[in-house]
């Protein structure tokens, strides 16, 4: 196991320092920044030393090493626009984003995991047929329809939950949450179903997949055959299998959940990194673009790791196999 691990660490670190080198010239290749950022009044000599200041006047392999230096020191550079340190400004918004995919996530495991299950487990159920039938509209509409279909019924004309922003927030070891208040909890419901209905599809469908191909295996009707309850037989043998392809995939989208919510946080305006980054893109500001996408990427590389770990404690015949 220990050898294993060292082995995916050493691929993890190879993957990140690739990922360094396309971020950094593929954001380079898009656009000039000093085209926005310096005025047309300035003169030649006013113009140059701007350059100079925001290291745009060093080659591109100079400024490249310059990136990884100060990486190594927990720099990525200081925003254009902010003057501010850029992973500095992002995970200063980071921990919003953070709350909205978790929630979004704990929504879709929490809704879409008990449906899949009875829909597996009964799938000639009027009710099963419905809620699959059901979750084809998640698949289906687009992120920024349901956001604004949902602050129209929701906030406009009932008047149920507010149309945006993060309300009332209280700090935890530093860091200001919103689940930690009534206000913020009530802020949160909205962006994070929008953001979760996808995924409740998803999770759904492939817990009722990962249901029907586990029910006629021998070892579940060997513990029906022994006599155990079949809410035992549920959870011990049918769902811990049913788990195993539902780890991966949930992993990977927390990632994608993070990286994406970039739509929610725009129409709910959602204080959080992907409101952040947008801002940033429209201003050509490459420090904190090249700092998102490379905090991105290691939560990416981190969650894939934990992944592969988790998979090998929920399925054996894995372990057996890095052992061989």
């Amino acid at each position: 196991m220990t050898g294993w691990l060292l082995r995916r660490l050493g691929q993890a670190l190879l993957v990140v320092l690739a990922m360094t080198v396309i971020v950094f010239v593929g954001m380079h290749a898009i656009g000039n920044p000093v085209d926005i950022l310096i005025g047309d009044d300035m003169n030649q000599a006013e113009r140059a030393a701007a350059i100079a200041r925001l290291g745009l006047d060093q080659p591109l392999w100079r400024q490249y090493l310059a990136f990884l230096e100060g990486a190594l020191r927990s720099e990525l550079g200081r925003s254009f626009v902010y003057n501010e340190d850029a992973i500095r400004l992002i995970l200063h918004r980071l921990p919003a984003t953070l709350e909205l995919a978790v929630a979004a996530l704990l929504m879709a495991v929490l809704i879409g995991v008990p449906l899949g299950l009875f829909a597996g487990m009964r799938p000639e159920h009027p009710l099963s047929r419905a809620v699959m039938t059901t979750s084809i509209v998640g698949f289906s509409l687009p992120a920024f329809w349901v956001a604004l279909m949902l602050i129209m019924v929701f906030s406009v004309q009932l008047g149920w939950l507010p149309a945006g922003g993060r309300g009332a927030t209280r700090e935890l070891f530093g860091v200001a949450w919103s689940w930690l208040t009534w206000d913020g909890l009530v802020h949160l419901l909205l962006p994070a179903f929008n953001l979760a209905l996808f995924k409740i599809s998803m999770v759904l469908r492939l817990t009722r997949a990962g249901v029907r191909e586990v029910l006629p295996q021998d070892y579940v009707k060997f513990a029906r055959a022994k006599g155990l309850s079949p809410q035992r037989v549920m959870l011990v043998h049918v769902l811990r299998n049913t788990l195993i392809p539902l780890v991966t995939v949930l992993g990977l989208e927390l990632g994608s959940t993070i990286a994406y919510a970039v739509v929610t946080e725009t129409i709910f305006a959602w204080p959080g990194a992907g409101k952040l980054i947008l801002d940033s893109i429209n201003s050509l500001d490459r420090p904190v673009v090249v700092a998102y996408l490379m905090v991105v990427v290691v939560i990416f590389v981190t969650l894939n790791l934990v992944v592969d770990v988790l998979y090998r404690l929920l399925d054996p015949r894995v372990r057996l196999e890095g052992a061989r």
